[in-house]
């Protein structure tokens, strides 16, 4: 067993909470360890919608202060990583089983100022049927509105923000689990477990937080001994991937007879991402998929509105994920609060214990920020707030000049697909010379796995970006998954098996 090491923090969970607060809390000058039991955004922070929104939805059910949080946090986090977070407009069509149409009007006039939007711009009228808009849907929605709300690529948001914590000194360990927390006056002591070879070693923790997402329940009772009743309500949220149905950049909301939502939005250049449910769920969270009633209801929702109903047969991928919210006692799943609780287990004299319930991806910053509010009493000598105004890896350029950077890297690196460009530096931003190291032509990348990925990419993943298996590089870290064959995906594990190329891996026994 190793020797213990000593932390400030320990953090328990390498999702998009977890990772932001390592990042947060070691760049306020303290020492940080974070283990993720799995791959980083391994659960719900890589199963969300995308979207870094206020949630125009949560007006209805006067969360006013969540809402105005996530506008004001959207430009925030829009300017932070304009590589991985990017504009969207939204099309809401209105029709008569709506409400009145002046009354939608005001909620998106609220929409349009609760939280102050400087970037993005206002809401709109269109008439459907002279807009390209229009088109895909069936003739009798003749008007709409459009507002501005952004996309975000969740799994490498959540990567990036552990990058970031690293860069600043932070240890970050995946397929790493904590087995047993122990109090022991002003410090925790932690035994933690190496899930590649089950070696486990010990450290010590001034502070522990909990931000084990749908397992957080799990952690206090099994790993801290905590038998109290626990505030949590898992929600499932499921998705579908079908074929593009639009040619347009716009993505569309819409409402349907059972005051829930649902998305369409353009993805990954060649298909539509359709979502998302909201039921709940009481089983493993490590088995969540999505239910064949789940996929009629999101067929048959965005179906209403479409001329051409949407089949089986289009959809080319689903995936599920469950949201650990925070229970106010909602009697509907959809109607459940998705702000977020901190609660602080501090008794005098003793290090305390910070768990974090419930959440959005788009107020991840505003937690982490609050929480170390909350431990600021144990660590009185740590800096102030500073993220707010900090990029992310790979995101220091202005948004409104990204377009014509990636031009220039177009020009760059001429031997490249402009498509393979496009995604790469949509998915490094500003390090994406450090991905191709200096490559003149394509041999330079070494072997070329499909889709676009090379060997160069590859071991950029595994060298930087804690990615061990296909599956954290074609999903997670990026979603070739989508793109890429079954020769090549096969090619791909067998590069990664190969022990010199695992030795490079970041953290690596």
């Amino acid at each position: 067993m190793r020797t213990a090491r000593a932390y400030d923090l320990a953090v328990i969970g390498g999702g998009v909470n977890g990772c932001g607060i390592a990042r947060d809390a070691q760049g306020r000058g303290l020492s940080v360890f974070l283990a993720e039991m799995g791959d980083l955004a391994g659960a719900t922070s890589s199963a969300s919608t995308k979207l870094v929104h206020g949630g125009l939805r949560y007006l209805e059910f006067y969360e006013f202060r969540l809402v105005r949080e996530a506008l004001h946090e959207r430009e925030v986090l829009l300017a932070s990583a304009p590589h991985i977070i990017w504009p969207l407009r939204f099309v809401l069509p209105h029709h008569g089983g709506l409400r009145p149409w002046p009354v939608v009007r005001l909620g998106l006039f609220l929409y349009d100022h609760l939280g102050g939007r400087h970037i993005l711009p206002p809401t709109r009228s269109i008439d459907l049927r002279r807009d390209p808009a229009g088109r895909p849907l069936k003739p009798e929605y003749a008007r709409a509105f459009e507002y501005s709300d952004c996309w975000v690529d969740d799994a490498r948001l959540v990567v990036l923000n552990a990058r970031d914590a690293a860069d600043r000194g932070a240890e970050v360990a995946t397929r790493t689990r904590y087995v047993e927390a122990r109090r022991d006056g002003g410090l925790w002591h932690l035994l933690l477990e190496d899930r590649r070879d089950g070696r486990r070693f010990e450290i010590s923790a001034r502070a522990l937080v909990n931000a084990a997402g749908p397992w957080v329940s799990e952690v206090l009772s099994k790993v801290v001994g905590q038998n109290d009743p626990s505030p949590t309500r898992l929600v499932k949220g499921s998705h579908i991937v079908v074929e593009r149905l639009f040619d347009h950049d716009r993505a569309y909301i819409f409402q349907n007879a059972d005051g829930r939502i649902c998305f369409a939005i353009p993805y990954e250049r060649d298909f539509t991402l359709i979502g998302t449910t909201d039921e709940d769920f009481h089983d493993d969270p490590a088995e969540v998929a999505i239910t064949a009633e789940e996929t009629d209801y999101l067929l048959a929702a965005v179906s209403e509105y479409l001329a051409t109903p949407v089949s089986r047969d289009s959809i080319r991928w689903t995936y599920a994920g469950v949201r650990p919210l925070y229970d106010d006692g909602a009697s509907k799943a959809q109607e459940a609060t998705r702000d977020y609780v901190l609660s602080l287990d501090a008794p005098a004299g003793e290090a305390p214990l910070l768990s974090v319930f419930g959440g959005k991806i788009t107020t991840y910053r505003r937690l982490a920020e609050e929480a170390l509010d909350l431990l600021a009493v144990t660590f009185p000598h740590m800096r102030g707030p500073w993220t707010a105004n900090a990029t992310l890896p790979g995101g220091d350029i202005e948004a409104t000049l990204f377009r014509e950077w990636e031009s220039s890297k177009a020009d760059r690196y001429p031997f490249l697909d402009p498509a393979v460009v496009w995604r790469l530096c949509r998915a490094y931003g500003t390090r994406v010379d450090r991905v191709l190291d200096a490559a003149a032509s394509s041999d330079d990348l070494g072997v070329d796995f499909g889709a676009g990925l090379t060997q160069r990419e590859v071991d950029y993943l595994v060298g930087s970006e804690w990615a061990e298996t296909a599956e954290d590089i074609l999903w997670r870290r990026s979603k070739l998954g989508l793109h890429i064959s079954d020769d090549g995906r096969s090619a791909l594990e067998a590069y990664l098996a190969r022990a010199d190329v695992a030795s490079q891996a970041v953290g690596a026994k």
